[in-house]
């Protein structure tokens, strides 16, 4: 029998508040444990949550940005289960009135764009940290993230592949890092994504029994975890087995997903209002606000960058990457850099040494305005590309200004046509045999002339110049 996947993703984010959702502790990541907590966040009887408007907020400009629609009036609620990390036993959360819902993300998988649908994006707080490498046989409770901003984004089971999964998952990251409410570290946390995965017969419209895949740290292990999972199901449904609704974890050094506990149903957790916090009224102003805060999107900055800078779009999908990525490149189109050039240095050039150095693009030592510098210094034929690679090396490593660092090095290039006709009249006297080759009609030798001037200029040589030169005595 032939099977599809099904597969709906939640993906929890951390929100950057400067204080947790329902107290003033701090959220400093990898303070000294339990260093930033309070009798609220530790679940002592008697605290009084207040909820933190930046929160509600960013929430809500994540929800517009998703196209989600925005409850008028929601409320938090009480989710209870016992769990070494939960003090008080009971999560603050949102059940059957999430503060956005019914929205969608449009994802490019293999250059066809995918509608994924958005159930909801709910608030909540987050849990404690359980570590188990204290030592002694010895587990240990952080509670510096109980209590941390918290909004899960829950997808309708839309996507169909491991592939569309590491898609959606990508937009998604891009798209919150634009709106500056998260830094998605999932090295730290910040964003934990989850895949719920069911198997059925092609054709039909009933959904198979579904599993819950936890715990997994990167975009590609939930890809790889998914892929298993799938295979896995398939597998035991051939073999005339039934596949157990449960919570399964990643095993990344063995490639397999394990179980861990039967998933629980709502019913378990007895959901009610959360007494202590007032519902939440949001008016139509509130909205507008939010909305007019929004920065340009990935995907309208995009066709942006293609329109008005004329950018392929494969360039264009690498100048907004990121929204640093987009920033640094506007500025170096205003700072007067043509935009193909200034994408093609960006891109190839200063990327690399990025790469190398591991260094993130909002850090680079060259600013956007020394490189559109370089790139001016070239089109005005004071150095060439040659040298200006070399110029944009030291550049990287002091952060001075290009036209200072070739007076310095006495790296202009050489546009003088008196000296150009020497080096290439050496040239041509140094290489009798390669002349006769040239003139005989190998015309492909024509590029070892060039190499030999440059190499004579110290790469220095205009390379126009050189060229028209050596073609007349060449052809002379």
């Amino acid at each position: 029998m032939q099977y599809e996947a099904v597969i709906g993703m939640e993906v929890h984010v951390e929100i950057n508040c400067k204080s947790k959702v329902f107290c003033g502790c701090p959220t400093v990541f990898d303070a000294p444990p339990n260093s930033q907590t309070c009798p609220l966040c530790l679940g002592m009887p008697g605290g009084l949550p207040v909820l933190n408007r930046s929160m509600v907020d960013k929430s809500m400009a994540v929800g517009l940005a998703l196209n989600c629609r925005i409850a008028r009036e929601t409320r938090m609620d009480r989710k209870n289960y016992f769990y070494p990390d939960l003090a008080k036993n009971y999560q603050i959360s949102q059940d059957d009135q999430p503060l956005c819902y019914d929205g969608y993300l449009d994802v490019d998988v293999d250059g066809e764009m995918k509608r994924i649908g958005i159930t909801r994006a709910h608030m909540e707080e987050d849990t404690a940290r359980n570590s188990h490498t204290v030592g002694g046989g010895q587990s240990g409770v952080d509670f510096n993230r109980s209590g941390v901003a918290l909004l899960e984004i829950v997808t309708e089971p839309d996507i169909r592949s491991a592939q569309e999964a590491f898609a959606y998952l990508t937009a998604l990251k891009q798209l919150l890092q634009y709106l500056d409410v998260s830094d998605c570290n999932m090295e730290e946390g910040s964003l934990r994504a989850e895949a719920n995965i069911s198997v059925r017969p092609v054709g039909s419209d009933k959904f198979g029994t579904k599993t819950e895949v936890k715990n997994v740290a990167s975009f590609s292990g939930v890809q790889k975890a998914i892929e298993f999972e799938i295979a896995r199901q398939i597998k035991v449904l051939n073999d005339g087995g039934t596949v157990l609704q449960e919570t399964r974890g990643w095993d990344a050094d063995k490639g397999v997903t394990l179980s861990q506990r039967l998933k629980e149903s709502a019913q378990e957790y007895r959901y009610f209002p959360e007494p202590d916090v007032p519902p939440i009224v949001v008016d139509d102003a509130w909205i507008d606000a939010i909305q007019k805060s929004l920065p340009e999107l990935p995907t309208a900055r995009k066709e942006r960058f293609q329109k008005e800078y004329e950018l392929s779009a494969y360039d264009a999908h690498v100048m907004t990457l990121s929204r640093a990525m987009a920033d640094y490149y506007e500025a170096i189109v205003k700072a007067g850099a043509d935009p193909k050039k200034a994408a093609n240095w960006l891109m190839v050039e200063l990327l690399a040494l990025l790469a190398d150095a591991k260094v993130e693009i909002s850090d680079s030592p060259v600013s956007p305005e020394n490189l559109a510098a370089l790139i001016g210094l070239i089109d005005t034929n004071v150095i060439n590309g040659k040298i200006a690679k070399e110029v944009l090396v030291e550049m990287f490593k002091t952060g001075a200004a290009p036209a200072a660092i070739v007076e310095e090095k006495g790296l202009g290039q050489i546009s003088d046509t008196s000296a150009l006709e020497e080096a290439v009249q050496a040239v041509i006297e140094a290489n009798p045999q390669q002349v006769a080759d040239y003139r005989a009609g190998k015309d492909k030798i024509f590029g070892y002339f060039v190499g030999q001037v440059m190499k004579a200029t110290r790469g220095k040589g205009n390379p126009q110049l050189v060229n028209e030169i050596l073609r007349r005595e060449l052809d002379s």
